[in-house]
């Protein structure tokens, strides 16, 4: 149901609509993903599931980013790496990441739906207040940055077993802390994000 009321919200603003979002604004590690994403606007093309991807498993996210990757009029997924975030603050690496998320679109949308984030870029924009559980595009957008995002820390997990990235993508859980403040800070970890209790 949620697809569907998420699909007739965009398709009342026209054609040319896409969403753009971030995953990632939050942890200790990593880098923060953003997402544009263009989807098509008939019933016909409707992915079913779509939905905010903070409230779907990890399972079917993945199946949901290969068909929308499939099924998008056009997406471009950006990463902005901790040691930007640390250098401009995380707004703005944010910002960073969503406009160039937009700017890598083959096909440029007439209106971009942007969640609680003020974007200025070289198209109509319309914010919406809880956008990746209103807007379609957005929520698609949120998955492919969420997927994306997961799949880095899935692989810094390997380089750095020791910090359990595989579990909790880099955010600050008691464990993870914990871990941080016994061994030490890796490479991938924000530095402005940790200073409060690891002293280098």
């Amino acid at each position: 149901m949620a697809t569907q009321n998420l699909f007739d919200h965009d398709k009342a603003l026209g054609e040319g609509v896409a969403g753009i979002d971030e995953a990632g604004r939050g942890p200790l590690a990593g880098p923060v993903v953003c997402a544009c994403c263009m989807m098509p606007m008939n019933d016909g093309d409707m992915i079913d599931g779509i939905n905010d991807s903070k409230k779907i498993s990890e399972k079917k996210r993945e199946k949901l980013f290969e068909e929308i990757k499939e099924k998008a009029i056009s997406y471009c997924i950006a990463v902005i790496p901790p040691e930007v975030i640390d250098d401009i603050n995380i707004l703005q690496a944010t910002i960073l990441g969503m406009k160039n998320s937009f700017d890598g679109m083959n096909v440029k949308p007439e209106t971009l739906l942007v969640d609680a984030v003020k974007l200025d870029v070289d198209t109509k924009v319309v914010p919406i207040i809880k956008g990746d559980a209103t807007s379609y595009n957005i929520a698609a957008a949120s998955i492919l940055a969420k997927v994306a995002r997961d799949r880095i820390m899935r692989d810094y997990d390997k380089q750095y077993p020791e910090y359990g990235f595989e579990k909790h993508k880099g955010y600050g859980t008691a464990v993870h802390i914990k871990t941080i403040k016994e061994i030490g800070p890796c490479p991938i970890h924000r530095r402005s994000f940790i200073k409060n209790f690891v002293k280098e």
